[in-house]
């Protein structure tokens, strides 16, 4: 063989093998987990695989007792309570949510993964072409549980004590204890092993208003729980009253509340009667806003359009409630003014000298040059003694 064909054939092998070099099988970064759930609730199952090329991923399920009869999931199945997000990159990652559950939907849920090039072909076996990872997801009757209707707290008028109730009346599972939560958060001393538990709220004000639920817990199953809404009209407790700045300087007002739900936050400039939605469409007003909390941020301030009365509106399903605040813009020469005013006090005060100066009368003045009389002198005496001198003794 002549060198020139020896060295083409080492370079098409190369060839050849680089596809296999740069090629990585695929491989389970992170597998879903198996969860006991509630009828009712939501579940979402989490998979991460990795490989080169970046491997396909699919969902399967199986009901329970048939693992060998698995049927492909798709994104909006079992009435749109399905949904499948994935997403390709470095690694492959897909969730699978789904929610309302009811007592069918328990099962084995497979999370399959393959970046063969020949894994949709129906001649391969897929048990070869496609690695899986499986969870499990039993899905359990929701006990019982009387609650309280939703309240409403009328902070006008002084509020009575309200009470809110919750009974445990059926479950399959011997309870354990029961406790309050609001907003996520469990209430300090409120747990009990009784099945009807009760919480008080003996002066309700509209920082008590909120999510409130009472939680069950069991020993063979998870916890159980009713949510309670207690509403109340959005109260500004905090806000910016007063705000004094120079011209071309950025400003920030803001306003904070309490009160359930959340409100909707409005930004207004009064000018006298007449009210100026604000938003983000000027390119100098930015608000931000999250949950009970909002923030004007005003760019570059101008000082023929800026000052004035500025307004933030908090409204929600019960109510709403306004506080204003007042914006002042300075000039550039504002920092100056002290300055100025003590050197033009500087000024007046010469000036006045000067002029009481030169308005004095002549008498007032004593001129050392040119003396008022005749000048006394001791000459005479001078020649008198010289005269004296210059007599001889007889």
């Amino acid at each position: 063989m002549q060198p020139n064909a020896v060295m083409l054939a080492v370079v098409l092998l190369g060839n050849l093998m680089l596809p296999f070099a740069s090629s990585q099988n695929a491989g389970f970064v992170k597998s879903p987990l198996s969860e006991t759930k509630l009828t009712g609730d939501t579940f979402e199952l989490y998979c991460e695989v990795v490989g080169k090329p970046p491997p396909e991923i699919q969902w399967w399920y199986s009901e329970v007792n048939r693992a060998d009869s698995f049927k492909q999931l798709w994104d909006g199945a079992r009435k749109r309570r399905v949904a499948i997000n994935t997403a390709y990159g470095t690694n492959g990652v897909s969730v699978l949510s789904m929610t309302r559950l009811t007592l069918e939907d328990s099962g084995t849920y497979e999370c399959r993964a393959s970046n063969d090039p020949n894994r949709n072909d129906l001649r391969q076996n897929p048990a070869i072409t496609w690695i899986r990872a499986q969870a499990t997801i039993t899905v359990l009757q929701k006990p019982n549980i009387n609650a309280s209707e939703h309240i409403i707290l009328p902070l006008d008028s002084p509020s009575k004590p309200v009470v809110l109730r919750c009974n445990l009346t059926t479950a399959h599972w011997p309870h354990t204890y029961s406790f309050w939560m609001k907003n996520g958060q469990e209430i300090p001393n409120t747990r009990t092993e009784q099945r009807a538990t009760t919480h008080s709220i003996t002066k309700p004000r509209a920082d008590d208003s909120g999510m409130y639920m009472c939680v069950y817990t069991f020993d063979m199953a998870p916890n159980g729980n009713a949510t309670i809404e207690v509403k109340a009209r959005p109260e500004v407790i905090s806000h910016k009253r007063s705000e004094n700045k120079n011209e071309g300087e950025n400003a920030t007002l803001y306003c904070k509340s309490v009160g359930y739900p959340h409100p909707t936050w409005l930004w207004q400039k009064v000018d006298g009667a007449l009210y100026k939605d604000i938003d983000n469409t000027t390119g100098r007003f930015f608000i931000t806003t999250r949950d009970n909390y909002t923030e004007l941020n005003i760019l570059n301030l101008d000082i023929t359009t800026d000052p004035g009365l500025y307004q933030c509106n908090a409204t929600n399903r019960v109510g709403n409630t306004t506080k204003e605040t007042i914006l002042r813009v300075r000039s550039h020469l504002a920092p100056l003014w002290p300055f100025l005013g003590v050197l033009a006090e500087i000024i007046i005060l010469v000036v006045i000298i000067v002029v009481y100066e030169k308005r004095k009368k002549p008498d007032d003045f004593v001129d050392d040059d040119e003396p008022a009389g005749p000048m006394k002198t001791n000459s005479t005496n001078n020649h008198k003694d010289k005269n004296i001198r210059q007599r001889n003794p007889k």
